[in-house]
């Protein structure tokens, strides 16, 4: 990188972005800093969108990162409701949507990812909709009580469920794969969340799919692949998300996978690094990874600050998520990744949801997880990245 840094522009107000932004200044950069969000938003965590947010337990405002002057007092150029359309590597600019030509000296690409959709299920009348930002969360809370189809058992999918029975909905799940998580978790695991999820009520569709949506006379209905025709209020599509990789991609930084960085999550431009949901890092442990999760975001913005003012240090940080469902909580470290896993190791009393599970690939674990048992992630965080001769007993 060269010396001289008077701009830094961010592309991305989210926990990546936001948190670079705010690191730079406490690490005593004193340029320019500004900040480009596509929402008219001020900053906002994502975690509360499908939890408190989402039951009305909060109110959307709490989800803020920091309140408006803030950002004038840290001197940070906050630019709501700004899409970077291009970046023109070659004169080191940005341009907005509306022609304006933005320069930078360092820049960092925090785009996060959008919702995977399912055109041909969005059809005219019906209610289909997707759960990613604050307006999404507000939205569907108010269908939470009705007659709610999710498609997808992946977290956000289980998590809506959760609030929608909380609510008093009528909850159908479509899962297409034999269990909800299966991929991730391993059968035995997403066992424990299918079981849950049937115990609250919620109508759990393995093997499923939804073939045709349609809204005749103020009514929708859903041909599922099992044969059924339901009649719902709202279609929730929860089927995963894709790194925002335009302008990026354009700009030859990145795939159709995410934007590719190094340890240190720099790209193939010495001069702009990439952090948060569409960030494809080379893990020191764990090899080529993306992460779509609220630490790896905050994490990485921060790390991120420090390599545009020209550190080399790697980010090692091991991935981590939760979640909260019903009575069930649980904290996860790592990450199975392409390769996955061989074996699940597991240790406490799994009928009771009171245990801790370890991925396991080859003599490696890979990742890990307790669920209902607090005191244990210091011990799970310890473990992940170990040889499998340190995991306790049966």
């Amino acid at each position: 990188m060269s010396q001289q840094i008077d701009r830094i522009v961010i592309i991305g107000d989210g926990l990546a972005g936001t948190n670079a932004a705010q690191s730079l200044r406490e690490r005593g950069f004193a340029g320019s800093i500004v900040l480009l969000g596509a929402e008219e938003h001020l900053p906002y965590e994502r975690p509360p969108l499908s939890k408190a947010v989402l039951l009305g337990e909060a109110e959307p405002d709490s989800a803020r990162l920091h309140p408006r002057d803030w950002y004038a007092e840290q001197g940070i150029d906050l630019r709501t409701g700004v899409r970077a359309e291009v970046i023109d590597r070659a004169a080191k600019e940005v341009l907005l949507h509306g022609g304006e030509r933005l320069a930078y000296d360092r820049l960092l690409l925090a785009p996060g990812a959008q919702p995977r959709r399912l055109p041909h299920l969005e059809v005219p009348g019906a209610d289909v909709c997707r759960l990613r930002t604050i307006d999404d969360s507000a939205a569907l809370k108010d269908r939470l009580a009705g007659r709610l189809l999710i498609i997808g058992g992946g977290w956000i999918g289980l998590e809506v469920a959760a609030a929608a029975r909380r609510a008093g909905g009528r909850v159908t799940l479509a899962v297409r794969g034999a269990l909800p998580l299966a991929g991730v978790l391993g059968d035995e695991v997403a066992q424990v969340f299918a079981d849950l999820h049937r115990e609250h009520d919620v109508d759990l569709r393995t093997g499923t799919t939804v073939e045709e949506v349609r809204h005749v006379e103020d009514r929708t209905r859903a041909r599922l692949s099992d044969g059924e025709d339901l009649e719902v209020d709202t279609i929730l599509v929860g089927i995963g998300a894709a790194p925002d990789v335009e302008p990026a991609a354009a700009a030859g930084l990145a795939g159709p996978d995410g934007i590719a960085v190094d340890a240190a999550l720099r790209t193939a431009d010495p001069d702009i690094c990439a952090a948060g949901d569409a960030a494809l890092h080379e893990h020191p442990q764990l090899g080529r990874i993306r992460v779509d999760h609220w630490d790896a975001a905050i994490e990485q913005g921060r790390h991120a600050a420090g390599t545009l003012l020209g550190g080399q240090e790697p980010y090692a940080r091991l991935p981590y998520f939760f979640t909260d469902q019903y009575d069930l909580g649980m904290e996860y470290v790592g990450h199975v990744g392409a390769k996955g896993f061989d074996r699940v190791h597991l240790v406490g009393d799994v009928p009771g949801r009171l245990f801790r599970a370890y991925w396991v690939r080859g003599e490696s674990v890979v990742a890990g997880m307790h669920v209902n048992d607090w005191d244990a992630i210091d011990e799970v965080r310890r473990l992940v990245g170990g040889s499998v001769a340190g995991l306790p007993a049966r």
